[in-house]
């Protein structure tokens, strides 16, 4: 028999959330079995079924009242130049992730370059138009301004990653912070003493968090933190040959280079190698998110990995979540939606 007098904890009427955590599965899940999806078990629809049933949960009206006007579509937007996407791993994984998680429903996925000016302002007009039901943003800058369009369109929203620790819009990260500890705590095992790291683009939270992690395992191993040796990137091949260049001619003592991602540590590779300079003889080198770059180095990279797939999965999980429940962002709360999946340090011959 149905409890429909069932309230739920903050006194109201049940939420998605609790429904959720009855069943024992995610938002996502539960969303997918509200809006009839494919692509869940007969067990877990029957559990689902049965939490509503018990907590008496009623999906959000205007939500429902807006499902005939849903287009079926999805956009990721990447506000970087197609250049940069196709020549960076990171982002074919993303997609990857992505596709596969919407392979079962019904959803189309638009990918969006919207690398420069012109590009935006017909995102934005694209957007104001309604012609997607949600957007997953990657390689978000913390002063990007799609994000809030976005809230003001009312369009749910996902991001790869929190423009700062207060972001309001829900987002799916890797441990930086933790990942870089990982690395730099390896190197520092392995008896190097002159660590340097060339950074990610500093206007993404994820590179900064990385510089958070290189200083503070610095610190915590007793060393002082040498700000000479943290020399910026930005993500890229060519980033990481112009830093690792710096770095040599200001400090040709250097022993060991924690770059932002494997790309930004091929650049440097080259670099040592053309200055003389044995990897991991003279200088041991590390990477960041463990993409077949990596493997394919001469030595192969010792890296970070960041389950980027699993992140993209994680995304649109979220994301069908936030189009089920179309809440303003300010009544949710924030961090409520905030993933962060663990790292893991995948030692090779380059250190």
């Amino acid at each position: 028999m149905a409890s429909h007098g069932v309230r739920g904890r903050s006194g109201g009427r049940p939420t998605l959330e609790e429904v959720a955590a009855r069943a024992g599965v995610g938002r996502g899940t539960v969303s997918r079995v509200i809006n009839g999806s494919p692509r869940v078990s007969d067990a877990t629809r029957a559990a689902v079924e049965a939490a509503v049933e018990e907590l008496g949960y009623v999906p959000n009206t205007a939500a429902r009242a807006l499902a005939a006007n849903r287009t079926d579509a999805i956009a990721l937007v990447v506000p970087e130049p197609e250049t940069r996407f196709f020549a960076e791993p990171y982002f074919s994984d993303m997609l990857k992730g992505v596709g596969s998680e919407l392979s079962e429903t019904e959803m189309q996925l638009l990918l969006i370059f919207a690398g420069s000016d012109r590009e935006r302002a017909r995102l934005a007009q694209y957007l104001a138009a309604h012609r997607v039901d949600g957007v997953l943003l990657v390689s978000v800058h913390a002063d990007d301004p799609l994000p809030d369009l976005l809230t003001q369109l009312e369009i749910p929203a996902v991001i790869s990653g929190p423009r700062s620790a207060a972001e309001p819009l829900a987002s799916v990260d890797s441990d930086n912070y933790g990942g870089a500890r990982s690395a730099v705590e390896h190197l520092l095992s392995r008896g190097r003493g002159r660590i340097a790291h060339i950074t990610g683009h500093l206007a993404v939270y994820g590179a900064q968090r990385r510089v958070d992690g290189y200083r503070d395992a610095l610190r915590d191993a007793g060393h002082e933190v040498d700000e000479g040796l943290i020399e910026p990137g930005d993500f890229t091949e060519e980033g990481g040959r112009r830093a690792m260049a710096e770095l040599l001619r200001r400090h040709p003592d250097v022993d060991a280079v924690f770059a932002a991602s494997d790309v930004t540590a091929a650049g440097a590779g080259q670099v040592l190698r053309e200055a003389g300079r044995r990897i991991p003889d003279d200088v041991a080198l590390v990477g960041y998110d463990d993409s077949a770059i990596a493997r394919h180095m001469e030595p192969p990279l010792t890296s970070v990995r960041q389950p980027i797939e699993e992140m993209g999965r994680a995304m649109i999980d979220l994301l069908l979540a936030e189009i089920a429940d179309r809440r303003p962002v300010a009544s949710r709360g924030l961090g409520r939606h905030q993933v962060v999946l663990a790292t893991e340090l995948v030692e090779r011959r380059s250190s």
